[in-house]
């Protein structure tokens, strides 16, 4: 009777680990999700809920931390158990990455609020925060259902969100170099898109983390890390 006790004691602490994924999960979704809409409507107060949210996640990493360290101590889990574990970590860190990322978007609405700028820059930001979303959203998913078969799809996307990412930055520099006012919030908005494009980087290692857990066995390292902006430049004109 105090084995099946020990078992079942066991198993509960491995599940308190993926229900504090998913609620981390669904909190960084909402943080994200704010920051994009207070960034594009300024609106300010909700900037700052975003601001101080983002302790929530820095919390629930702690305690997932401090949870997977007792596990391991207590339990010395092998094979599909320690990758459990070890999984929670990495994914937990990922986590909290999207919402430091989410929060500094936040931070810079009301920079950005002050000179306001083309409505179609925004819808560029919305489209490119879409899918990053998408992105995150649907690794959650995965990472409840255990589908790896979906994994591929899900880290491929990310090409997506580097190309939209590449194309932002070059309609970004197009506006500086149109009006040098342009050049304070541009900049701002420059800082922003990139958070969001690297909220679909920390998806995409949430991905193969996920795959890593399921399967024992690493994806092929072949995946783009970078989007192309390095090679974005405008003509200048010579008078």
């Amino acid at each position: 009777m105090q084995s099946h006790h020990i078992v079942r004691a066991y198993d509960d602490e491995l599940k308190y680990l993926t229900r504090k994924i998913a609620a981390m999960g669904g909190h960084a979704e909402r943080l994200v999700d704010q920051s994009v809409a207070a960034l594009v409507n300024s609106d300010t107060s909700l900037a700052r809920k975003v601001i101080e949210d983002d302790a929530i996640l820095d919390q629930a990493q702690r305690e997932i931390d401090d949870k997977s360290i007792l596990i391991i101590a207590r339990r010395q889990p092998v094979a599909a158990d320690l990758r459990e574990i070890i999984g929670a970590i990495r994914i937990a860190a990922d986590l909290e990455r999207v919402g430091d990322l989410a929060k500094n978007v936040a931070k810079r609405v009301v920079a950005v609020a002050e000179g306001r700028q083309p409505v179609s820059l925004f819808r560029g930001l919305e489209a490119l925060a879409e899918l990053a979303l998408t992105q995150l959203k649907e690794v959650l998913d995965v990472y409840a259902s255990r589908s790896v078969e979906r994994i591929e799809f899900v880290r491929a996307r990310d090409n997506q969100i580097d190309a939209m990412y590449t194309s932002l930055f070059r309609e970004l520099l197009t506006y500086m170099m149109e009006d040098p006012r342009n050049i304070t919030p541009c900049t701002h908005l420059l800082f922003c898109a990139k958070n969001i494009e690297r909220i679909g980087d920390h998806a995409t290692n949430i991905a193969e983390t996920i795959f890593y857990v399921v399967t024992g066995d690493q994806m092929p390292a072949d995946r783009p890390k970078e989007d192309k902006s390095h090679h974005v430049t405008l003509p200048v004109e010579h008078k």
